[in-house]
């Protein structure tokens, strides 16, 4: 039987979203996910679903590096895959061409992947060798910098953040107003809250013109905020700060999982949007 990537890689995000029917949550606002996942051979970071599912993955078996290769790469490095390890998909997609009867070519992307295996679960490499290169988190200069540079309004006033599209400007809560958390101190968390705004600043007809009601119909607006979050989630690995769930996070969990229960697809495009927001800033 062929394998789903597709249904494989959305039951293990709800499996993990489920694992505490307590206090559900996402797996970027755990503890220990926050590095960018890399590859061990190029050093290239992983993007789009790849870095939600390697988070998956590491946050349910409790790894504690971000650093994934293939067998073959790991064997190159002196490495060796401990016997009985699983690997975890890391996908791409494949421009593919194929001959018509009619005579014209058909191009489509075809789905592809191959295993890798993360840090924790090989011998014969030193865990010192797997410092992270995510810049030091008093670094916030940088991401002002970046926000700058895209030309994005933002003003604090009031105590909500949120964009409007209207204005097309992004409002945050006045600084004062945020605190400390376990997971960040109060300067990571006003960032965290940025980012996510700056992630629906990129929806924007003139940015990355992100329409999902055709796809998500009355799904559509927590959709957007899925990809928000992982927006945020995205920025903040990148930029090596943690991100804590915003305050308005469990009124959209219950139609995250309606809407990933019925469409195995639908990570994967949240994910592709977030990622593409992402690529629009840098």
């Amino acid at each position: 039987m062929a394998r789903d990537i597709y249904a494989e890689v959305t039951n293990a995000l709800v499996a993990s979203i489920e694992a505490d029917p307590g206090t559900p949550i996402m797996p970027w606002n755990r503890t220990g996910t926050h590095e960018l996942p890399s590859n061990i051979a190029s050093g290239a970071d992983y993007s789009g679903i790849n870095i939600i599912n390697l988070w998956v993955t590491a946050q349910v078996h409790g790894f504690t590096t971000g650093t994934w290769g293939t067998f073959r790469q790991w064997r190159e490095k002196g490495a060796s895959v401990q016997k009985g390890q699983k690997s975890t998909a890391v996908i791409f997609y494949k421009q593919v061409t194929r001959d018509r009867t009619d005579g014209e070519d058909e191009t489509y992307r075809m789905l592809k992947y191959f295993n890798v295996f993360n840090a924790d679960q090989v011998d014969g490499y030193d865990p010192l060798a797997l410092a992270g290169s995510a810049e030091p988190v008093d670094r916030i200069a940088v991401i002002d910098a970046v926000i700058a540079k895209a030309g994005a309004n933002v003003r604090e006033a009031g105590a909500q953040a949120y964009y409007s599209p209207t204005d097309d400007q992004i409002t945050m809560p006045e600084s004062g107003r945020f605190f400390d958390t376990a997971s960040g101190t109060r300067s990571k968390n006003y960032y965290a809250v940025l980012l996510h705004e700056l992630t629906h600043w990129t929806g924007h007809p003139s940015r990355c013109a992100r329409d999902l009601r055709n796809r998500f119909g009355d799904a559509a607006y927590a959709m957007e905020e899925l990809v928000g979050e992982i927006g945020s989630a995205f920025f903040c690995a990148r930029f090596g700060i943690s991100s804590s769930p915003r305050e308005d996070h469990a009124q959209y969990l219950g139609n995250w999982l309606f809407v990933l229960k019925g469409d195995k697809k639908a990570i994967f495009t949240a994910a592709a949007k977030a990622q593409a927001a992402i690529d629009f800033v840098l």
